[in-house]
């Protein structure tokens, strides 16, 4: 049964692509703000990077007794954006996609900064979670270099995170994030200048013990046998090999992508770099602006890496975030049909694999899910203006809406939000995983309230109104499949505008079964239905003549 519901949504048509579409990728990190402005080719499928730029705004420079964003730098941080947003008009960019990670996931005021770019700049932002960075980093790593089926380990070190991936040119199969960054250990750790013997052990320490479970996990998912390549990223690794380069060879390449540095190279940097202080580190040949002041840290957290994984060498992926967040589009928009095809339904397969995790009965779920899509189709354009983004995010929350009993089955709709909210649901950003827990939430008992804190959580109208009318509906799917034995084949709805009706033919999947509980449940549960959508719900029971009003 899964399969059915699976297929209703992941075939629904994607808008046509225009040939040569210019799109822009902005990066809100924790060190800085990157944006790539690219040419989509899809006959290929590929992109071609047209423009590149780069400003350090210290997000993660947050105030040390709140962990809120400082405004001086949230106004900043909103100028760069502008001037970003500017160039990409200038250049014809017809879509902006632009993602936050860890200084915005986790400031307290990050989902208001998020509002206020979208307030003044108009600029819709997507803050997404660390798994899901870790996956957009994978499919930008991947559009930038082969990996022949061989087992690769991808490191990027961020301004507050740290990444550790595996995969092998298939489905990734490990995909961690660390709250260890370049940034983030500078502030907290290092006070001296040089640093002293003391801080630089705390830090080595720290750095080790945050990595050790990601590398675990990392390395309990290689095959016996297997030797896996180590590839790095970002800015940290690409400043290493910068100023390694240019040491060796006198010159930096003209493209880092493929340059390969060792273990024994870096703990020679290292070595240097913490008996250096910030002016000799910043004078050093190579050395970008303002990346001498957290380098460091950003060296020791790759040393502690590498020791770990027990590799002897990383080689550099230009590629990243920015870079995967644009074939994310491609696959959603249906660009990439042959190479990376299987990452094409991955909401799909991370909604079933929670759904399994907390044993969801997926035979009960996919019915409800088959009637919300229904009554969601049956009434759009009459009772909702919903499109297929929201049908999408229906769609998950009818499968998980019960996820909840895997903990207790007394309030398991409050269980079911806090097992979505926290279930790491890959290919989605955190509005969408907001979207779909509160979904479940209101799938029974109140409907949403102002005093309820996660619908408060949620900063726009149109998304309080999202959940209000797309819940309504979730809360009849669950009553037409009240014994979870299949009793309802289908549904049909015809709305009466001038008198303000809702009229639904239910069709058993038994001749002769009354369907007395469905209509008992439905009776039950269509109050917050008329409510919400100002409508008289009739429903009738065909071939038996059962009714109620």
């Amino acid at each position: 049964m899964v399969n059915v519901v699976s297929a209703n949504w992941e075939n629904m048509a994607t808008p046509p692509v225009k040939q040569n579409r210019m799109i822009a990728s902005i990066d809100i990190g924790t060190n800085s703000l990157h944006m790539v402005i690219v040419r989509i080719e899809p006959t290929l499928p590929a992109f071609t990077m047209i423009a590149k730029e780069k400003e350090t705004v210290r997000l993660g420079d947050r105030n040390l007794e709140t962990g809120e964003l400082k405004p001086e730098v949230i106004k900043k941080a909103i100028a760069c954006l502008g001037r970003f947003q500017a160039l990409a008009k200038s250049l014809e960019a017809e879509s902006i996609i632009a993602v936050a990670t860890s200084a915005v996931r986790e400031a307290p005021n990050g989902r208001e900064f998020l509002h206020q770019v979208e307030t003044e700049l108009g600029l819709s932002v997507d803050l997404i979670s660390g798994q899901e960075e870790a996956r957009r980093i994978y499919l930008g790593v991947l559009s930038g270099m082969e990996f022949n089926h061989q087992p690769h380990i991808i490191v990027d070190i961020g301004g507050g995170s740290t990444e550790l991936i595996l995969g092998d040119s298939q489905e990734p199969r490990s995909l961690t994030s660390t709250k260890v960054g370049a940034v983030r250990l500078t502030g907290e750790f290092i006070t001296t200048d040089p640093i002293s013997d003391t801080e630089f052990q705390y830090l080595q320490a720290y750095a080790r013990g945050m990595l050790e479970r990601s590398v675990e996990d990392v390395l309990s998912k290689l095959q016996p046998g297997e030797i896996p390549k180590l590839v790095g990223t970002s800015g940290t690794i690409e400043t290493i090999a910068m100023i390694n380069a240019r040491e060796k060879m006198g010159v930096i390449p003209s493209t880092l992508n493929g340059y390969q540095f060792n273990l024994q190279d870096l703990r020679t940097w290292v070595t240097r770099l913490r008996r250096m202080n910030s002016v000799e580190r910043a004078a050093i040949s190579g050395m970008p602006e303002r990346r001498s002041e957290v380098i460091l840290a950003g060296a020791v957290i790759l040393q502690e890496a590498m020791t770990l994984l027990g590799v002897d060498s990383v080689t550099l992926c230009e590629r990243s975030l920015r870079e995967g967040v644009i074939v994310d589009w491609m696959l959603t928009h249906g660009l990439i049909a042959d190479r990376l095809r299987y990452q094409g339904s991955v909401r799909e397969r991370n909604v079933l694999k929670i759904a399994k995790k907390y044993q969801v009965n997926l035979e009960h779920s996919d019915r409800v899910a088959k009637f919300a899509l229904s009554l969601f189709d049956q009434t759009q354009g009459k009772l909702h203006p919903w499109g297929k983004d929201e049908r999408q995010l229906l769609w998950a929350a009818a499968i998980l809406h019960n996820c909840g009993h895997y903990i207790s089955h007394s309030a398991h709709h409050k269980h079911s939000y806090y097992l979505i909210r926290n279930g790491e649901l890959l290919g989605y950003n955190e509005t969408d995983i907001e979207i779909i827990a509160n979904l479940a939430r209101y799938h029974r008992k109140s409907p949403p309230k102002k005093k309820h804190e996660n619908y408060r959580n949620l900063l726009h109208k149109e998304h309080k109104q999202m959940i209000c009318q797309l819940s309504a509906i979730l809360r009849l799917a669950v009553a037409l499949d009240r014994r979870q034995i299949g009793a309802v084949s289908h549904v049909n709805c015809e709305y009466l505008p001038h008198a303000n009706e809702l009229k639904m033919l239910i069709f058993p999947s038994e001749s002769g079964d009354d369907c007395a509980l469905e209509l008992w449940s439905l009776d039950y549960k269509k109050g917050v239905f008329e409510q919400e959508f100002s409508v008289k719900l009739l429903a009738n029971l065909v071939n038996t003549g059962v009714k109620f009003s």
